[in-house]
This record gives structure tokens, sequence and C-alpha cells, in this order.
């Protein structure tokens, strides 16, 4: 069923953001009264799943989910269909019209990929407002959950300041900053520290199996008692440990390191159940386990009763919504850019993470969540335009590139030339694909 949801949420998500990039550029075609022969949901290699002629448009959905077309009558396209080309020039036909038409053209699909990422995020902000915790109200610091941050410099309880001089106001901000980040600004024990990351700092995270980077200090709170615990009889759900070998505890960060301390020993400790403190003697096996599992996240809601750290909830007015809403999608822009070019960048070795359809795939949540596919939708928006703007003869940037050496020189370059680099721009873009799907196929197998 969890599958089933996830694959609902991709497909859909999919769908809507191809159905609106080729009408990007269906409908100034349209309007600058060209021809469209196809407009396809999918690849309909060989048989379509579905299709309709109206007028003199074929309208279908094909069976290979891996993009959709619009064949433009005239336009040497991906169906390198050249011999449309050898005829004689006619009036409806994308390569009879002016430069500047057909660059509209080129460019409608992005334009509205990113309004589309604009929109949704002006509707999230309107319909669910922001609910965010304060930096500043992480009063003890963060809980630095990934061994390459701690290799790095970072340690438990460091409040960060700023990340690459970027001031940070909000703790949902960190994560996004932090994968790209060169320095950092860190308050610890009162006094401001400076932290260098490496610049393969992505490569480094890879190949660790932890998820987060950093996560909020919360107390050591058990979630589940394994069956074969040597303190199946003493802890039970729920249990927190608030001392152990007589240090008091607050949080899972100063429990961990002492476990491994107290291998094979049984430790006096002290366990909050109820709102009643406990004395219990806690038995550490070889491996420095107590046979439980923690929770390493909680509900914002379960924070803010503990009375841990207080959750900034803010509405906005549909009109209030539109700056916030644009300025979402401009950072969102800004950064997919930079990790664009961290991937363009061999030293970084983010290029060793570029994922294909799985990788999109897991992004969505086993269950339906409106709020996370919209957001989800929304950055997909974002990437699918910026992508399809690089300079690759075979995507919108290669043939916007060609438009405006046209419209800068006064010369076309030749249906011949064209047509190579349609040819060759196809090529790099099936060797683009098969690496990106080929890395989420090697992690699937070896789990890296």
């Amino acid at each position: 069923m969890e599958f089933a949801i996830k694959l609902g949420q991709f497909l859909l998500s999919l769908s809507i953001l191809i159905v609106l990039h080729e009408l990007g550029h269906f409908i100034p075609a349209k309007l600058f009264k060209t021809r469209v022969e196809k407009f396809y949901l999918f690849f309909d290699v060989k048989f379509a799943l579905l299709k309709k002629k109206i007028g003199e448009t074929e309208y279908g959905i094909g069976w290979l989910p891996l993009g959709g077309y619009v064949k433009i009558a005239g336009m040497i396209d991906e169906s390198m269909d050249t011999e449309q080309m050898q005829g004689e020039p006619q009036p409806w036909e994308f390569r009879s019209k002016p430069a500047w038409q057909r660059l509209i053209i080129m460019l409608g699909g992005v334009i509205v990929n990113f309004i589309l990422a604009f929109i949704i995020y002006i509707g999230m902000t309107f319909y669910y407002g922001q609910e965010y915790i304060a930096n500043d109200a992480i009063t003890k610091g963060l809980w630095i959950t990934n061994p390459v941050l701690e290799k790095a410099g970072l340690r438990n309880g460091d409040k960060i300041v700023s990340i690459d001089n970027t001031p940070i106001k909000r703790y949902n901000e960190i994560a996004n900053h932090l994968l790209l980040a060169k320095e950092i600004v860190v308050n610890r024990e009162g006094k401001n520290t400076t932290v260098h990351l490496p610049i393969n700092l992505i490569d480094q995270l890879m190949k660790t199996e932890k998820g987060m980077l950093v996560n909020l200090r919360i107390p050591f709170i058990i979630s589940e008692v394994t069956p074969n615990s040597p303190n199946k009889s003493i802890f039970k759900e729920k249990d927190i440990i608030t001392e152990f070998n007589g240090q008091k505890i607050e949080f899972v960060d100063e429990l961990l390191p002492l476990l491994q301390q107290s291998k094979g020993k049984k430790v006096a400790g002290v366990v909050k159940r109820d709102n009643q403190l406990t004395p219990v003697q806690i038995q550490i096996n070889n491996a420095g386990k107590m046979g439980v599992a923690y929770a390493s996240l909680l509900p914002p809601n379960d924070m803010e009763k503990m009375g841990l750290y207080p959750i900034q909830h803010e509405e906005f007015s549909f009109f209030e919504s539109i700056p916030i809403g644009i300025d979402m999608g401009l950072n969102q822009l800004t950064s997919y850019g930079r990790q664009l070019k961290a991937i363009f960048n061999p030293s970084t070795g983010a290029y060793k993470g570029v994922g294909g359809f799985g990788a999109i795939f897991k992004v969505f949540p086993s269950s339906w969540s409106w709020q996370a596919f919209w957001g989800i939708t929304a950055f997909l928006s974002i990437m699918l335009g910026v992508m399809n703007l690089l300079p690759i003869p075979a995507l919108d940037g290669g043939h916007v590139i060609f438009l405006l050496y046209e419209m800068i020189s006064g010369r076309k370059p030749s249906d011949k030339f064209l047509e190579k680099a349609q040819m060759v721009g196809f090529i790099i873009l099936i060797a683009l694909l098969l690496f990106a799907n080929g890395n989420d196929i090697y992690k699937a197998v070896f789990g890296k």
C-alpha cells in the first residue's frame, strides 16, 4: 500500500509537470499560428495507450513515463523528422516564423515551470501558513548527527549563527544551506567560532549511512524495547532516561558516548515514567547497547508540550503570501543552481549523488500528504525548468542558444547543422539518463 501511495504521488506530480511544461510550448505555438502535430504525456514509442486527433493535433498518452513532448511542424526535435524538413518551408511551420516568435515558443516550457513553482509556493503560504522553530529559541544548541560534520569541527551543543555569511533565522533553513556550505559560524560556550567544511563534503556525506546532518537535541525517549533486551523487565515505551551512572542526562547525544564507555557493565540509572522518577539498574551489552530503540525525531507539537522548543505559526492573507511565495521560489531556484554547479565540479564529488527517476520516487512520503506533495512538485518544477535551460542541443536551452546566435548574427544555422547538433544532444541526454538511473540501481544493489 505504501508503494502504491508513493507511486501515485510520483506519477501525478510528473504528469502535472510534463503537461504544463508542454503547454508552455503549445500555447505560444498556436498563438503564432504554428501547426502542432502531436501533444503527448509520456513517450509513445511504437504505440500509445490513448490517442485522439482533434483538429490538426493528435493528443495522447504514451506508455513510457520518461517525459512528454509536443511535435511542432517544421522543427528539428527529438522526433528527427528530417523528411518534413526537405520540403519547401510552409507558412504554418516553425522554421518559417520570425526568430523572436520561435524564441518565445522554445522558452514557453521553462517559463511555465518557474511560474508554476511560484504559484504553488504562494498557494502553500496562503493555505498552510508557515510553521517553524526560531533559531534563537534553540538555546542549548544542536545535535550533530553526522560523523562527517563532527570530523569537520562541529560539536553537539553548537548554535549555528550563520552559514556562508547568511544569518540563520529558522531551524528549517539549516539543512538547505549546510549541504553546500563552505564555512559555518557557530556559538560554542558563548564564543563565536568559524568551522571550515571540506570541498568534497557532499561526497563524504554520501559515504555515511546517516540521513540527517543535524537534529534538534531531544531527551532519550525509549520508543521500543527489543524482545531479547537484557532490560526488557526494566524499561517501557515512552520511558525517559534522565540519569546514567551518576550523570544527569538531558539529551540523547549526552547518553550515547556514555554507553560506549560502559560496555558489558551494569550501571545505575534513573528513568522518568508518568512524571515519576524511578531508579533502575541498566545492563549494557558488549556492543554498548541497552536493547532499546530511541526516538530521534519528535512531532513539533510534542516538543512544544515538553517545553523543549516553542513552535511559531504564522498565517498570511493572499496578498501577503505573494511576496513570501516568490521569495521561497527564488531561494529554491538559487539553491538548485548551486547544487547543479557543485555537480559539474568534480572536486566536490557531488556527481556521485546524481539520481534518476528512482531518486525522485523516493522523495515522496509513504503516506499521502498534500502539503508534502505540493512542496515536492514545486521543487521538481524548478528542477525541470533549470535542467531544460542547459545548453544541450536536444533541450530547450540548446534551441535557445542557436536562436540567440541567429538573432545576434543575422545568420540562421543550416538544417543539416541543426540535425547533427540534435543528434549529439540526444546522445548526451541518453548518457546523462543512463548515468543518473545507473546511480539509482547501484545504490539499490550495493546500498551506497
